[in-house]
């Protein structure tokens, strides 16, 4: 029902996102409580600021990303592990970072449960990455950001693919950044929102 209610609607409709989402149980990525609430059509709440992005905005995500089987994914805020779930259904290998440690074993128990065996959660910084581990083809990130380190961006691949949900005011907007030429090139994807992540805010320029 959620894909047919929230992801199809939405005009995603690439077979794998829909299989890749019919196949991966959201309600054991939610916290315990709010299992009943997995497949309601917003984020669901894990505390500190921290969400798992509802299905339409992850949906849309991975169908702007044009991933194929090979591509290789760095997946930062995983939370729980619900978009590195479904991101392994569909890359070749999923290396996810998460900074908080209950998190992060979390995430790695349950998909291990699954027999998700190419895809592994490291504990660490957020911003930092995974440097040893890439360069990636595609780079999603778990909540919205006011900027994007440049040691980050590093970490793409030439002809690799960053997604980001840009907060802009109350609002916000999704861009997919291209790396062409060892630049990254933003471009409008869609609206959608979430909270800025910690290390992902503009420093507040000084002025008198």
């Amino acid at each position: 029902m959620m894909v047919d209610t929230q992801v199809r609607p939405s005009d995603v409709t690439k077979f794998p996102i829909i299989e890749a989402m019919l196949s991966v149980p959201r309600e054991d990525y939610v916290p315990a409580a709010l299992r009943e609430a997995a497949y309601i059509g917003e984020s669901i709440d894990l505390g500190a600021g921290r969400v798992v992005l509802e299905p339409r905005t992850l949906a849309k995500i991975l169908d702007a990303l044009a991933i194929e089987p090979t591509h290789v994914a760095l997946d930062l805020a995983c939370g729980l592990g619900y978009s590195t779930a479904v991101l392994a259904k569909m890359c070749e290998f999923v290396v996810a970072v998460e900074c908080d440690a209950d998190l992060a074993v979390q995430a790695q128990a349950t998909l291990t449960a699954h027999g998700i065996d190419n895809a592994a959660v490291m504990q660490g910084d957020l911003v930092a990455g995974a440097a040893k581990s890439g360069p990636y083809d595609i780079i999603t990130i778990q909540g919205a950001v006011e900027t994007v380190p440049d040691a980050l961006l590093d970490q793409l691949r030439e002809g690799g693919r960053i997604a980001c949900i840009f907060a802009e005011g109350a609002l916000g907007v999704v861009r997919i950044g291209y790396k062409i030429d060892s630049v990254v090139n933003w471009r409008f994807s869609f609206n959608a929102g979430a909270p800025v992540l910690k290390g992902f805010e503009k420093v507040a320029a000084f002025s008198l």
